[in-house]
């Protein structure tokens, strides 16, 4: 038997004390009493685990076997070897270590004294475990972490430590500082998790709402540290969020009970702590039942204890924790056996038990879908902001929105546009540096960028490029269809007014001249009667105007003078008719052809030569840029060109030409340019072409945007060919794992034909069906030659009035003549010469045309009468 003093344990002086074993009460009954030293191996922080300790400690000792204990706090130092050594020495030991990753020097004494080694590990590794097998079932490759507790943080740290999460971010707190951080992370996080107790969950979750970080709920999980996760605000949004909880049944089993309702204050950790003490305990009567002799002396420097209760003692604490369901070793610890379950939407999907989380048969966990950041910029069609107008909001649109949306469904990925803050496509400094999309990419700022970009070698250099998906897009030209004064009489202006009243000028004096000439000529048929015996036109003065008029016309001005001098003037009047005729009807196509012509230059070479059209185009843009290039390319090539003709060393005489071989435009045309001042955008460059009505403005730019212009505007052409072609592709960080799926995704909607339907929406040229002068070949309009019919309607209306006229005029004198005069008596002087007169009508009442009664003479002494008969009016005399 041993003197009570060998089982007293060697206590320091922050060891609990406890009073000597009076083992007297043991010598009726010849049974062995044995002290047991459990050695509490803590680190900095975990001052509550030391309390729980010595709490729980004094409960067990009523059997055979006493445990006492001693708390040892170990700093991972040299000197923490002979500490533990020093601290084991005496009466047979037990060591617990509940450090965070464990203690590699009191693990290493324990062995080589052969003393019994616990690692417990009462950390939050349950609910940490839960969620962490979530985040690989969704495929989550990082996480920011948030907490209530301080001290939580380092027992996250060293758990993850081992863990496949890519990079994780803790924090205790979420103000308004944290979340700014939080939101401007790159790439941005696709898991977030809140880990706390369920009244700090509610307040933390509530600041992430407030500060705009929960953009997209299915990323965040809720883990509740204690079971009072049902009392969680029901005000909050928690659609498409995870909760993780700790099953109730789990307290049951640490209290060995197989229902019980969890206190309020309920602790995991305690109890876990209780549970293995408890173990520990039952274990070491079971050996003393088995006839083991737990006593004996540890010492350094003379022996070991016993190997074989090492070993019995850690193998019976796993087979009775995993069979309890209490606990179970896991990585060389002692580690809570959870029960849990993640619910989402008021739907338990996944259940956590044996270390292992399974998703419910009628739920499949879908993976996180990754989130990226793409760099874009605002140019039509590609990439535009317009208004929706159902909402009334801002969105974008685009080609390229399109084509992102397209994407992000085949590769499954949330994104957000961004457009950068500095430069456009991207400019390198002096200094090596990129702005625009290049320069977000490379800084992290965005992880791709979908956009009109070219391909080229230095952007190569920083970015990596997948195959393009617009092949060929250049630099082309726009212009404004002159707008073209339209005018009725607009054959009027085919000649000046000074011409046409020359030919009024000349009408006149012809139609006087044939009228003087066939009056005094006496060979006209006015004058020599005898020589025209039959009836010839007669030029009165009123017929000679109506022959000088009838002149210009097809068919002629009729019969003509009879007299040499009078057909002389008239054959001279004719030739003076047809050149004027002609010259007004090629003057008339010439002035019609010009009218329908779309645009006076044709090419930019043709653009350089002239003087009259001013052209300009983006400030710093691509096509900017490419001038600057080709000026420079021309530059060089002239200057190399001297040195080869000049040099007095060069002996071959066929560079001795003193003409420049190439011809020099660029030079001209990046002046131009810079005398019109480029415009700070596209938008305003196609602004001030559309408002130069005379079409005397050209803008040069992207191709493809000014076919975009083009198929919406009927007022735009575009000028010459496209030049200067290259591909658009997207621009990725360089080594990205997404090239190869975004090469095959571009590949599988080219054979889809996705981009040929895009690009038919977006450059619809059916749009120009409706425009006036869409089919450039359609005949003269009528706006052009409109005055000829109004001139014709005039003429016929003057006709009409004539013909009212001439009827009125025919009435009038058919009523005068029809009055009946008083019956004179006839004189004998008046019967006389009645009597005599032979020219006097047997019908005195007789209606004839005119005043009075006209014989008409023939050339015969017989006057022949020439008037109308009407009998039926005809009065008798009585």
């Amino acid at each position: 038997m041993f003197s009570q003093f060998q089982f007293l344990p060697k206590l320091k002086k922050d060891s609990i004390q406890y009073p000597l074993l009076d083992l007297t009460k043991f010598a009726s009954t010849q049974q062995q009493k044995y002290l047991y030293v459990a050695v509490f191996v803590t680190e900095e922080g975990q001052e509550e685990f030391v309390t729980w300790f010595r709490d729980l400690l004094p409960l067990y000792g009523e059997g055979r076997v006493t445990l006492a204990g001693d708390v040892l706090t170990l700093a991972f130092t040299d000197e923490d070897e002979d500490k533990v050594c020093s601290t084991l020495s005496g009466n047979p030991p037990l060591v617990i270590d509940a450090t965070w990753s464990g203690n590699e020097k009191a693990k290493s004494v324990a062995e080589k004294l052969d003393v019994p080694y616990v690692r417990v590990d009462l950390s939050i590794s349950p609910i940490l475990d839960v969620l962490d097998k979530l985040l690989t079932m969704r495929n989550s490759s990082d996480l920011v972490a948030i907490f209530d507790d301080p001290n939580n943080v380092d027992q996250a740290l060293y758990y993850w430590i081992d863990s496949t999460r890519l990079r994780m971010v803790v924090t205790h707190q979420l103000d308004k500082v944290t979340a700014e951080r939080l939101k401007k992370m790159r790439p941005m996080p696709n898991s977030f998790a809140i880990i706390a107790h369920t009244a700090n969950v509610t307040e933390l979750f509530r600041s992430a709402y407030s500060e705009r970080l929960v953009r997209f709920p299915e990323r965040w999980n809720l883990a509740f540290l204690d079971f009072p996760s049902e009392c969680l605000d029901q005000e909050l949004n928690l659609t498409n969020v995870n909760l993780l909880r700790i099953a109730p049944e789990t307290c049951c089993k640490l209290r060995r009970l197989e229902e019980c309702v969890c206190p309020q204050d309920f602790r995991l950790q305690r109890d876990l702590l209780n549970a293995i003490l408890w173990e520990i305990d039952r274990n070491l009567e079971d050996m003393v039942a088995r006839g083991v002799d737990l006593g004996g002396n540890v010492s350094c420097f003379e022996q070991k204890y016993s190997e074989t209760i090492a070993t019995d003692l850690l193998q019976s604490l796993t087979e009775n924790g995993r069979g309890s369901g209490t606990f179970r070793l896991v990585k060389g610890a002692l580690r809570l056996d959870a029960v849990a379950s993640v619910e989402a939407d008021g739907e338990i999907i996944a259940r956590y038990r044996g270390g292992e989380l399974v998703a419910e048969a009628n739920y499949d966990i879908q993976p996180v879908k990754p989130f990226f950041r793409i760099g874009t910029i605002t140019a039509v069609p590609w990439a535009y902001e317009e208004t929706d107008p159902v909402t009334g909001k801002k969105r974008w649109t685009g080609y390229c929105i399109e084509f992102v949306q397209k994407l992000s469904e085949m590769l499954h990925f949330n994104y957000e546009l961004v457009v950068p803050k500095s430069g456009t496509f991207g400019h390198k400094n002096a200094k090596g540096k990129w702005d625009g999309i290049i320069g977000d990419i490379v800084s992290g700022e965005t992880y791709m960028s979908i956009a009109p970009l070219i391909m080229t070698a230095d952007r190569e250099e920083v970015v990596d490029f997948v195959p393009p998906y617009f092949e060929q897009s250049g630099i082309s030209i726009v212009m404004r269809k002159p707008v073209i004064k339209t005018s009725l009489f607009k054959f009027m202006t085919v000649l000046k007014v000074e011409v046409w009243l020359s030919i009024v000028a000349a009408l006149i004096v012809a139609a006087c001249m044939i009228w003087f000439l066939d009056r005094y000529s006496p060979y006209s048929a006015k004058n020599n009667p005898d020589a025209y015996p039959y009836t010839c036109r007669k030029f009165t003065l009123k017929e000679s105007f109506w022959f000088a008029l009838t002149s210009f016309t097809p068919q002629g001005g009729g019969e003509a003078p009879k007299s040499l001098s009078a057909r002389t003037l008239v054959a001279a009047y004719w030739l003076f008719v047809v050149l004027m005729l002609a010259t007004f009807t090629a003057n008339l196509a010439a002035f019609l052809t010009v009218e329908r012509m779309q645009s006076p230059v044709e090419s930019l070479d043709q653009l350089s030569r002239q003087s009259r059209i001013n052209y300009t185009v983006v400030r710093e843009s691509l096509t900017h840029e490419y001038f600057i290039n080709m000026k420079f390319a021309e530059d060089t090539l002239y200057r190399m060109w001297k040195e080869l003709t000049l040099n007095a060393s060069t002996e071959d005489k066929r560079y001795r030409v003193w003409d420049y071989p190439i011809h020099e435009q660029y030079g001209h045309i990046l002046l131009s340019i810079n005398e019109s001042n480029p415009v700070p955008n596209a938008s305003e460059g196609f602004r001030i072409v559309n408002e130069r009505l005379e079409g005397d403005f050209a803008f040069i730019h992207d191709s493809s945007e000014i076919k975009y212009e083009i198929s919406r505007n009927c007022n735009f052409s575009e000028v010459g060919e496209v030049f200067a072609e290259k591909p658009y592709a997207i621009a990725i960080q360089q080594g990205s794992y997404l090239q190869d799926p975004i090469s095959i995704a571009i590949l599988d909607l080219q054979r889809e034909r996705f981009f040929d339907f895009l690009q038919t929406k977006y450059w619809n040229t059916s749009i120009r069906g409706d425009c006036s002068d869409f089919d450039e070949s359609e005949g003269i309009t009528l706006e052009s030659l409109g005055g000829v019919f109004i001139a014709t309607l005039v003429g016929l209306g003057l006709a009409m009035l004539t013909l009212a006229g001439e009827i009125f005029y025919y009435k009038k004198k058919n009523d005068d003549m029809n009055v009946p005069k008083p019956v004179e008596l006839p004189s004998k002087k008046t019967k006389k010469k009645k009597k005599h007169s032979k020219n006097i009508h047997p019908y005195p009442n007789t209606i004839t045309i005119g005043s009075e009664f006209k014989p008409r003479q023939d050339g015969r002494m017989t006057p022949q009468l020439s008037h109308i008969y009407q009998p039926h009016l005809m009065h008798r005399p009585n």
